[in-house]
Formats: C-alpha cells, structure tokens, sequence
C-alpha cells in the first residue's frame, strides 16, 4: 500500500529561487545587486593589431598522439561529403535564435523590483487570500482611493519578477486596479513606461508574455468608461519608440 500511495504522488519542480532571496524570514538582500535588468554584456575591445606584442607560448599546444603526419610530409586527406551530407550536417547543427542572436537571448533580471521592496516592508496595503481554487488579493483599502500615481507604477515594476509571491501580486495588483479604477490610469501612462521597458528588456519569454497581456488589459480597461473611445490606447502611441524596439 505504500509504494501505490508513493507511485500517485505528484512531484512537481520546485520554483527557481534567488540567492538574494534568502529563506522565508528574510527579506531579499538588494545591496549584493549590482546588474542592471536587461543589461547587456559589455564586448570586449579587440587588440591593438599595430601594437608589438609577444604572443606567450601555450604549454598545451605540442603535437599529440594520432594528430601528426605518421612519419611522412604527406598530410591526412580530408574528408568529401556531398551536397546531401553537408546540408544534414548543417541541420544537425543549427540552433534556433532564442539561444544564438542576441537580441532574442534572455538578459539579467534581478531580484531587485520596487514591488519586492515595498512588499517585503509592508507598505503595500494588501494581502494574499488564500481561496481553495485560486489565490486572490484582499486590499485594506478602497482601490478608487489610492494614489494611482504612487502605486500603478510599483505593480507595474514588480511584472518582471518570476519568483512566488511577487510575481502573482504583481500581477493581479495591476489587473484589480485597472479594473477598479479605470479611470484614473489615463494621467500615469508617462510614470508606466520604463517599467514596461525594463521588463521587456529582460527578454525572458515569460516575462515578455505577461506584459503583452497586460497591455492589451492596459489599453482596454478605459472603453467602457470614455464611451467606447479609448485614450490610453492613443496616449501610448508617443512611447512606441520606447516599447517596440523590443519586440
């Protein structure tokens, strides 16, 4: 009865973790952070090709067994393929563009988010329910009474986080208060930017899904207030320069 109790057992992987994240007692140590979310790695200069400089020998450059002549100037014949093989060949080894181009490769995006931050120090004023088919947000205060223009932007900077709990209050932060309050995101929209930027910046897939959602929510949470006509869709319409590139 045991080993049948243990073959139902369902083992899922456990959430990918921080190292600044620390236990959960701890709040995240932000003074070890010094990358910056969706930075790039810096290329290194290339050398100098008027410079004199002595090349330093390698002690592993030698002639090793099955790599020489066999005692004659003859050199080994390389191998023909045809056509057919090198075009097997070069499928075998191509790589898709998610891991090769740089443009497409996920980037730095650490644990350092303004929501962590105010959250971790309790000043955001919500709390987690807990419900038996989904978890929801509970907020201590009314959502029409916040300042939009002090909390939308921390939710929206918090839509790069992956880690458990950050990443669902974001998330759901921003979606209650485009819901509640509609109408007051229209005057935030320059505040929202960079947020969005950042997180689109990390280039990671899922981070990058999460946001187009929320921009489709974003753009769409006003129609129903103006009438049908949204103008947050036209008020993002200067900021393309900063959202498209990258994607």
């Amino acid at each position: 009865s045991g080993t049948n109790r243990m073959n139902t057992v369902k083992i899922t992987n456990k959430a990918k973790l921080f190292a600044e994240t620390g236990s959960a007692f701890d709040t995240t140590d932000l003074g070890k952070i010094k990358t910056r979310a969706g930075g790039h790695d810096i290329i290194p200069l290339k050398p100098d090709p008027m410079a004199k400089t002595s090349m330093k020998p390698d002690p592993t450059n030698f002639l090793k067994k099955f790599a020489g002549n066999g005692g004659t100037m003859v050199p080994k014949p390389e191998p023909v393929y045809t056509k057919a093989e090198l075009a097997q060949q070069a499928i075998k080894s191509r790589q898709p563009k998610m891991l090769t181009y740089p443009a497409f490769v996920a980037r730095p995006n650490p644990p350092n988010t303004e929501l962590r931050r105010f959250y971790e120090r309790g000043d955001l004023p919500i709390q987690i329910d807990h419900g038996g088919v989904a978890n929801r947000l509970a907020w201590k205060v009314e959502i029409q009474k916040l300042d939009f223009h002090h909390y939308l932007p921390i939710f929206f900077d918090g839509l790069r986080e992956v880690e458990p709990p950050y990443a669902f209050v974001a998330e759901q932060g921003v979606m209650d208060m485009l819901e509640a309050g509609a109408h007051k995101v229209l005057p935030v929209i320059p505040q929202l930017i960079i947020p969005i930027k950042t997180a689109l910046n990390t280039r990671d897939r899922a981070v990058v899904v999460k946001v187009l959602k929320i921009l489709q929510a974003l753009v769409n949470c006003d129609v129903a207030v103006s009438g049908g006509a949204g103008l947050i869709g036209q008020a993002l319409v200067p900021y393309y320069r900063q959202i498209l590139p990258v994607l």
